[in-house]
Formats: structure tokens, C-alpha cells, sequence
């Protein structure tokens, strides 16, 4: 996992945006998620697996370290990030102390 971990922080990953612009989120678990692929193909799988290869899925390439640290804490609800969510080498990284800012960690000191 650290290895992961540290792979994700040090890439430029690619987020989705929604209709408004903003970073896609999905809920599952009763949290929400910054949904990020390690590529066109990653995403292509996950439109794909939605049904959605018809519609057009614009997004921002966004460093894995910077989602993380700076925009998890902006956000004003808990969210994490799941990488590559459709295919065998999904990955989630939880708002937890160790993965984001401890103000932004479920289990951390609030800001």
C-alpha cells in the first residue's frame, strides 16, 4: 500500500469534472469519492462500466499529492479519492490520518 501510496502522490492523474466544472464525485459507503484515473484507457473502462461511452467525460489532470493534501482539506465534506475504480487495479485512499491533512481525516483533530 505504500508503494501505491507513494506512486499516486508523485503522478498526475486524471479527474473528471461535472456539469458545472467542478471535480466528479461519487458516493458509495455513505462517503463521497474524487473519482481519478492513471489514464485515458483507465477512464475509457470506467465510462464503460457506467454505460456512459457516449457522452463526453472532460477532465483535469490534477498531481495525486495535490488532491490529496490541498484539495481533500478545501473540500467542506469528507471525501476520499479511489483510483481507477473499474478495472483490477483499483485503489481507495480514505480521508485518514496518514493519506490527508489530519484536518481533513475522519479519525483526525478537527482544523
Amino acid at each position: 500500500m505504500l508503494k501505491r501510496l507513494a506512486d499516486f502522490r508523485s503522478r498526475a492523474v486524471l479527474v473528471p469534472l461535472d456539469e458545472r466544472g467542478g471535480l466528479w464525485t461519487a458516493e458509495l459507503g455513505g462517503l463521497d469519492w474524487l473519482c481519478a484515473f492513471s489514464g485515458k484507457k483507465t477512464l475509457a473502462r470506467f465510462a464503460e462500466a457506467r454505460g456512459e461511452t457516449e457522452r463526453e467525460w472532460p477532465y483535469r489532470r490534477i498531481v495525486g499529492a495535490r488532491l490529496l493534501d490541498e484539495v481533500i482539506p478545501a473540500l467542506d465534506f469528507p471525501c476520499g479519492v479511489a483510483l481507477d475504480t473499474a478495472g483490477p487495479g483499483g485503489v481507495v485512499f480514505p480521508p485518514v490520518r496518514g493519506l490527508v491533512p489530519n484536518g481533513a481525516a475522519l479519525d483526525g483533530e478537527p482544523a
